[in-house]
Parts: structure tokens; C-alpha cells; sequence
């Protein structure tokens, strides 16, 4: 058997070895040749596996993934450093892959083969710092979810009534394996850019935000853009954060400038933020326009890079160390989490009062829930929208040192009009885009859906979310109020019976 691994693992490293000598030539090649030869980049399948298949099929999924992930890095990394840098591209947006040496690509590959013999889901991982990821975890996460790593080039995509700019302003984050962090995916109108800040220093991985900008609400967002990757005195955001801009074709901006130009100029700092601005004075407000927040979110989504994502509100901060608590957690694979089901994984969100700092740990958190100045989420708006599974036990329990499954949920009974917020994956259902933020409740069908289809919701121990401080209270607004009432009645009568032939019905699902 040792023998059999130790030839596996010799396999597997002159494998690797011969694709970076290959990789070297091909790249020499490309940047050498003859005028006139071009570099033809491959298509690559970004899908990938379900959850369900996953844990159905461990063993076949571990012997193809000892293969088909390291083929799949090489084809987009191919893929990438393929396509030819123009002279006036700003060096702060070119790809990933390109921006990467060669040593970089020999480091990223030869870390998906563990270098000791490989480890296999019963062998129990030796975690001594549950914030840091090994290469032990690493590759056991990489065996575990058998993902296929996803171009980053800038598209111009038609998708429904709206056009998408997708990667318009891309992130120097270099390149990204789709096992070894997760996104926190996002939206907003560019008068919420000032939450991206905060965001991405609690966050400190990939954030892919889709930004909607009709008409003239371009130029301000452009300006946005510019002024957070310039202006901010750290480069968090120029690291981290990849902009998406869409648009409906009724509201094409009339110039769109081209980030390889406006990027070579620095934004003039001295100015204010160009998102500090009367929401009231946005071309969408000026128009009229309702914020079609599902096509942002799933936006957003389809350009995630990582196998696991976090949609996620802008103004909701995550708790620090997040990811490599959680990712070590996963690596672990111990129950509930070695279950057949699908499964997402629900934050606990709370508010703060406006004159707090944010907490950064649960135990902050604790003590300021006993002062009362951080609430649950919503309790004054909707409660019933996030009043989570054992919501005030895990609020008594003590902070731990490792991140855990705190109790398995179902949107069921009391729970049924629970919308939650959660790091789940590409195979979770989509947000209907046909519904919009003004008119409420446009998690509810994609909760259902998770209902019928029996989601397990494993609610994490010592995760959170807090949303920008500032404790919110319901104020009636009958304008907003007669807009949901119309998109009440059309997820009743139109998407409700869509769902039901779609999906079925199971006992206890409702919207």
C-alpha cells in the first residue's frame, strides 16, 4: 500500500514537473515568436461537481481528482497568460495568470500534490492554527470538493434585459485555486461603495461586487471605482475586489470608458468620494428605475472564481478569520458534515448601534448583546426573516477555538420565512431576477427551492455578520409598500406555480 502511494505521489510530482517545463517553453514561445503566431487559449468548463455526488461517489471522486483539478489549473492558466497584454494596459488590471512568474505557477501547481504520501478522509489532519491553511489542508480540500478552477477575463455578456460588463476592473489578487479560498460575492449602486472598505478589511480575500450603473449613474461609478483602489492609503482593494458594472438595455450609458486607459491615470484624491452622494440624485432614482438586486446578486455569483461563495449584502461585515476557520472545518470532513444531503452553511447577522465599533469576535459580540447595543438582524423590521435555528442558544454558547456545525436547521415551521444569508457553492440555486430589492422578500423563492430539495442548513458556531452600524426600525413607506404588494402577488400566481412543476412540493415548504 505505502509502496502503491509513494508511486502514485512520484507519478504525480513528474507530472506537475513536466507540465512547468512545458509551461516555460510555451510562454518563452508566445513571447519570442515569429509575428503573426498567436497563442490559441483552450476552452475550459468552469462547472462543477454537486454536492450530492460528492460524498455519494468519495472514492471515484478521489482517484479522478488525483488528475482532472491539476488538468484543469494548467488548461486556465494556459488559458490566461495566453492572451497578449496590450502596452497600454494598467499593470494594477492585467490577468491574474499573466501577472504571475513562472515561479508563482510552479508554486500554485505543486501545491495541489501534498508533499508528504497522500492523506486520506479517515487520516485526521493535524490543525495547530485554525487562522493559517496548510498544505496538508490544501490538499485535502482540493480531493474533497474536486473543482475546476475559472477564467478572469473581461466579458461583455447579455444576460436577459441587461447588459454585463463582467471583470470591467479586475483584482491583482494574481492566481486564484478553487479550493483554497472563497468569495464573498456582493452588489450595489455606486452610493454604497462606501461599505467596501470595511468589508474587504474584515474579509481579506476575493470580493466580487456587481455594481448596477444605468445611464449617467456610469461615470460616478467609474470615478467610484477609481477613487477606492487610489485614494485609501492600503491596497486591500486593488488585491482583493473585482468590479462587475450591468445595465438594462433600456439605460445603455451613452460613452463607456475603457478601464485599460482610465486606469494608467490616477484619481485626483483631494476631491471628496465621488459615492458620497444623495441617493435621491442617481439617474436610477431620477428615472425611477427599481434596483433589480437578483441580477446583481447572481452577477456577482457566476463571476466567483472559488468553489465556496458568500452572497452576501454590502453593508453586512463578516467576522474576521473567517475563511480559514471555516475551510480548515470542511478539511476536517467530521459529522454532520460527512452527510449525502445538500447543504449551505447560515451566518448569524446582527446590528449594532451607530456609535460602537463592530465586534470582531463572538465573545464582543456577547457582551455587547447583554448592553443592548447590538441586536439580532431585523428584529425591529422582520424579525421573522432571520430569526435563525436556535438563535438564542447560540448566542448563550461560549466562543470556541475551532469553527464548528453549532446545530443542522430546516426552513421549516417557525423557520419557513427564514431568508438566510450563507456560504454555500455554484450548485445552489439562482436568484430570480425578475423580482427587485423595492419589492421585498426576493430571497423567498430561492429559500423555498431549498426547502423542496431537503438543504441541510448547518449553522456555524462562531460566524457572523454585522451589518454597517446603525440599528434599524420599520417606517412605513406606502410607495415601497404598494410595489411589494404587486410582487407579492406575482411570485403567488406566477413563480409559486412555476416552482411547484419545476421542483415539486415537499411538507412544510412555503414562500
Amino acid at each position: 500500500m505505502m509502496l502503491g502511494n509513494r508511486r502514485n505521489f512520484v507519478f504525480r510530482v513528474s507530472i506537475v514537473i513536466n507540465i512547468v517545463v512545458l509551461l516555460y517553453a510555451a510562454l518563452h514561445l508566445s513571447g519570442n515568436g515569429a509575428p503573426g503566431v498567436e497563442w490559441v487559449p483552450i476552452t475550459v468548463d468552469g462547472s462543477e461537481r454537486t454536492a450530492e455526488f460528492r460524498y455519494l461517489n468519495r472514492d471515484e471522486v478521489r482517484n479522478e481528482t488525483e488528475t482532472r483539478p491539476i488538468e484543469s489549473s494548467v488548461k486556465n492558466i494556459e488559458e490566461s497568460t495566453s492572451q497578449k497584454t496590450p502596452s497600454t494596459m494598467a499593470t494594477t488590471n492585467k490577468t491574474a495568470s499573466s501577472t504571475a512568474s513562472i515561479a508563482e505557477l510552479e508554486k500554485k501547481l505543486l501545491s495541489i500534490v501534498p508533499s508528504e504520501p497522500e492523506t486520506t478522509n479517515e487520516t485526521i489532519l493535524d490543525i495547530v492554527d485554525e487562522n493559517a491553511l496548510t498544505d496538508a489542508t490544501l490538499a485535502r480540500l482540493r480531493t474533497l470538493l474536486g473543482c475546476n478552477e475559472k477564467d478572469f477575463l473581461p466579458q461583455t455578456i447579455q444576460r436577459g434585459d441587461f447588459w454585463v460588463l463582467k471583470n470591467y476592473v479586475r483584482a491583482d489578487h494574481g492566481i486564484i485555486l478553487c479550493h483554497e479560498t472563497i468569495t464573498y460575492t456582493t452588489h450595489a449602486g455606486f452610493e454604497f461603495l462606501d461599505n467596501v472598505q470595511p468589508l474587504v478589511e474584515r474579509w481579506m480575500a476575493p470580493v466580487s461586487l456587481a455594481i448596477h450603473a444605468p445611464g449617467a449613474d456610469l461615470a460616478p461609478t467609474v470615478d467610484s471605482i477609481r477613487y477606492l483602489r487610489d485614494c485609501l492609503n492600503n491596497d486591500l482593494i486593488r488585491q482583493y475586489v473585482t468590479f462587475h458594472v450591468f445595465f438594462s438595455n433600456k439605460h445603455i450609458p451613452s460613452k463607456i470608458p475603457d478601464p485599460e486607459t482610465f486606469l494608467l491615470t490616477p484619481f485626483n484624491c483631494t476631491s471628496k468620494p465621488p459615492y458620497n452622494v444623495d441617493a435621491s440624485s442617481t439617474y436610477m432614482k431620477s428615472k425611477s428605475l427599481l434596483y433589480p438586486v437578483n441580477v446583481a446578486r447572481n452577477v456577482a455569483r457566476d463571476s466567483a472564481l472559488t468553489h465556496f461563495i458568500l452572497p452576501s449584502d454590502i453593508e453586512l461585515y463578516p467576522s474576521p478569520n473567517l475563511i480559514p476557520r471555516f475551510l480548515n472545518m470542511i478539511a476536517r470532513n467530521e459529522k454532520p458534515l460527512n452527510s449525502t444531503k445538500p447543504r449551505v452553511f447560515p451566518i448569524s447577522i446582527f446590528e449594532v448601534d451607530a456609535k460602537v465599533q463592530v465586534p470582531s469576535t463572538k465573545t464582543e459580540l456577547q457582551a455587547m448583546l447583554i448592553k443592548k447595543t447590538a441586536i439580532p438582524f431585523h428584529k425591529y423590521v422582520c424579525p421573522n426573516c432571520h430569526n435563525i435555528p436556535q438563535g438564542q442558544q447560540w448566542m448563550n454558547a461560549a466562543e470556541t477555538s475551532q469553527m464548528d456545525v453549532f446545530h443542522v436547521g430546516k426552513r421549516r415551521g417557525k423557520y419557513v420565512h427564514w431568508e438566510p444569508i450563507f456560504i454555500g457553492t455554484h450548485q445552489d440555486p439562482y436568484y430570480d431576477e425578475r423580482l427587485s430589492w423595492e419589492g421585498k422578500k426576493d430571497k423567498m423563492t430561492q429559500g423555498y427551492i431549498l426547502c423542496v430539495k431537503d438543504y441541510d442548513f448547518m449553522i456555524l458556531n462562531n460566524a457572523f455578520l454585522i451589518h454597517k452600524p446603525g440599528i434599524k426600525h420599520y417606517a412605513k413607506n406606502p410607495k415601497r409598500d404598494a410595489i411589494a404588494g404587486r410582487q407579492s402577488s406575482f411570485v403567488k400566481n406566477v413563480i409559486m406555480p412555476e416552482l411547484k412543476k419545476l421542483y415539486g412540493v415537499r411538507n412544510g415548504c412555503a414562500l
